[in-house]
């Protein structure tokens, strides 16, 4: 297997309009899916319109490699791993200008996704070398007790729109590394990624029905995954809702499944904070993705005594932030991913205005030229915003920072937890004491103290209550694609 020496022509590779099944791009008689670019609604490619018949053969096909693929030893299977993230790699430029042509986020942070896939499957390459067994002291001296990890089996994947290249290898990497085969369902806004990503993998010389790729409908497909006994295994993200669907779907076959959903992350910000450190940080994880994260902030509660000055900080930055296509020089805030969404954002901005928040900066659509063709939102601070708005109740997905002022320490607590969602909170403070209190009394899945960066190869990943069940990331996200078989060996 030789790594290729020059960057692949990945335009001609996506420009296919065909499901990847058994090795091999399969012409799509279904249709066509358009794909849009949020910046300026124009058509950036196209992808068939499938549904459960070509779900079905790709799952027949993943079930025809699993035995060899899960009889390699992980050594083996690291060969290939580790040529796909190369191919990643030398090809991370032309990947990252199909990230953002039909994701809309900055290139910088497309390049900056397309780095993080590598380095998921990089690492995840090395890990499956250290899925290790265990063998138990048996009650008698003729006996042997013996705990082996083996794969589950054939593997769904549903990745979302907002990573879609982060996320195809945050998920595939654990499932291949664990000897799992897959087949991968992406997001419709944003499939041209997934097709990318499939044909490096193809390049980096997988054998044929290990990674298979479907594209179209949703709920069609999705009924594939969950009825069919030959699936083993469905690890999906998105929203909370789908998420208690697919539970419910899973019952009949009690089918292992791995969910990350909707989130209300708290970002609290003590009296005694490094304010201008909080200050960068909020602004960071806010505004990332146009505000379109799962971990991603969803208010910020600060302390009265330095809410004044924070919120002066924060909306000083924000003013600064470059707004346009994310294919432009020096854009650091692209697009919201459809009119929809910006919709929902007004929707809930509006609300806390009426209701007594104050505009700091932005408040609303973009709709003059250059904006005008996209789906754009201004970037926003709102002040003076309380629990009773919705705003910091629901999930806002958009460029949008509402800040909640607190007094005591039990009051944030209380505000924070006061959700059914748990999968990120971040904390910032100088007391130590302060520091291990409210990390473990938070009601969350993960707690960034002193930094809003949270996703990273070797942590495991995700949220408790109604944001989700498992984990991605480090050897927990291994032990989600495996069962454990116990053998009882008598002499």
């Amino acid at each position: 297997m030789q790594r290729s020496t020059s960057p692949l022509n990945l335009s001609n590779l996506v420009d296919r309009n065909a499901h990847f099944i058994d090795g091999e791009w399969v012409t799509s008689t279904s249709g066509a899916l358009d794909v849009i670019n949020p910046a300026n609604g124009e058509i950036v490619g196209r992808v068939p319109n499938g549904g459960a018949v070509q779900a079905g053969k790709a799952i027949e096909a993943a079930y025809r490699a699993q035995r060899e693929w899960a009889a390699m030893t992980p050594a083996e299977r690291a060969v290939y791993m580790h040529a796909w993230a190369a191919r990643i790699r030398d090809n991370a430029v032309e990947l990252a200008r199909i990230l953002t042509s039909e994701q809309g986020k900055p290139l910088s942070e497309s390049l900056e996704e397309a780095e993080g896939a590598a380095l998921f499957i990089e690492w995840y390459a090395e890990e499956g070398k250290r899925a290790y067994g265990e063998t138990i002291p048996a009650l008698a001296r003729n006996k042997r007790i013996l705990v082996l990890p083996q794969p589950v089996g054939v593997t769904a994947l549903i990745t979302p729109w907002n990573y879609p290249g982060t996320m195809v290898a945050r998920k595939g990497a654990p499932a291949l590394a664990a000897g799992c085969t897959v087949v991968l369902k992406p997001a419709s806004q944003t499939p041209l990624t997934a097709v990318a990503l499939v044909a490096l993998a193809q390049e980096a010389g997988f054998p044929a029905g290990v990674i298979n790729l479907v594209t179209g409908k949703s709920s069609e497909i999705g009924e594939e995954f969950m009825t069919n006994a030959k699936v083993r295994k469905v690890s999906f993200t998105g929203s909370t809702e789908i998420g208690k669907l697919l539970i419910r779907s899973s019952a009949e076959q009690v089918k292992r499944l791995s969910l990350e959903l909707g989130g209300n992350a708290p970002f609290i910000v003590f009296p005694d904070a490094d304010l201008d450190a909080a200050v960068a940080a909020a602004v960071g994880n806010k505004f990332e993705n146009c505000g379109q994260m799962c971990n991603g902030i969803n208010v910020i509660y600060v302390h009265k005594d330095v809410a004044q000055k924070f919120s002066r900080k924060v909306t000083q930055r924000v003013a600064n932030l470059k707004v346009g296509s994310g294919l432009e020089e020096d854009v650091q805030l692209g697009p919201v991913i459809d009119h929809r969404a910006v919709a929902f954002v007004d929707e809930l901005v509006q609300d806390a205005v009426q209701k007594g928040a104050k505009v700091e900066i932005g408040g609303g659509c973009l709709t003059e030229t250059p904006y005008q063709k996209g789906s754009f939102y201004a970037p926003t601070v709102l002040t003076g915003v309380t629990t009773e708005m919705r705003i910091a109740q629901e999930e806002v997905f958009g460029p949008v920072a509402p800040i909640v002022t607190f007094s005591s320490e039990e009051e944030v607590l209380a505000m924070a937890n006061a959700t059914p969602f748990g999968l990120a909170a971040y904390v910032f403070t100088k007391d130590v004491r302060r520091v291990f209190e409210v990390s473990e009394q938070l009601e969350f899945g993960m707690v960034g103290v002193n930094s809003a960066s949270l996703s990273v190869p070797q942590a495991p990943f995700g949220g408790i209550k109604q944001s989700g069940q498992g984990r991605e990331g480090g050897h927990h996200g291994l032990e989600e694609f495996m069962e454990i078989k116990y053998i009882s060996l008598t002499l």
